[in-house]
């Protein structure tokens, strides 16, 4: 029986240290609670912690996540209004097409920092990746922006607004988290080559 406890103990161990370096990188985003909210359940996939580029390729995974997500609903919205024939349509189509256009954004992104290999042109992806994420996130403003200034039923507004509100925080995240690899990463690489 003391065994058993004494086997199980740093596996619970290992899993804090991850939750805790997310905890801290979180600290460093806009939004740390939903930083923390969004990514912590991810914890329990490390036996030990996470590097700094795992946790933002996992944040841009999240946040394509939480885009298509947010595109699902926008789409049923869209159709009901079509259907009915309601003035809001347009409105809705609008954030739909920022939505649709971050969605691509983020996969782009995914993409790219899978080809990121240590000192392989990784100045170039990183600018893509940051230019791209920061598109995504305009996308999300201008979604909220446009659904904001139309007179659409109270409701209806409020869940879109809600939506794309988190989508634009963990897009955020993400991004906050990306740059913190890459920064580290570029000092590092600085310093390897100044030896």
């Amino acid at each position: 029986m003391l065994t058993l406890a004494w086997a199980e103990q740093p596996t619970v161990h290992r899993r804090s240290r991850a939750r805790a370096f997310i905890e801290l990188q979180c600290e460093t985003t806009l939004y740390p609670n939903e930083c923390v909210r969004s990514l912590s359940y991810y914890a329990s996939n490390f036996t030990y912690t996470l590097s700094h580029q795992q946790l933002a390729q996992i944040a841009l995974k999240v946040a394509l996540v939480r885009a298509e997500s947010t595109r699902a609903y926008v789409i049923d919205v869209a159709k009901e209004l079509k259907r009915t024939k309601g003035k809001d349509y347009q409105a809705v189509e609008e954030c739909l097409s920022q939505i649709n256009d971050g969605v691509d954004q983020l996969k782009n992104c995914i993409e790219e920092t899978q080809k990121i290999k240590k000192d392989e042109d990784f100045t170039w992806h990183a600018s893509n990746v940051q230019t791209w994420m920061s598109t995504a996130l305009t996308d999300s403003s201008m979604c909220i922006d446009g659904v904001s200034a139309r007179a659409i039923r109270g409701r209806t507004k409020a869940l879109i607004k809600a939506k794309v509100l988190n989508l634009h925080q963990v897009t955020s995240n993400a991004l906050a988290l990306f740059n913190r690899f890459a920064s580290r990463y570029r000092s590092s690489h600085d310093k390897k080559n100044k030896v």
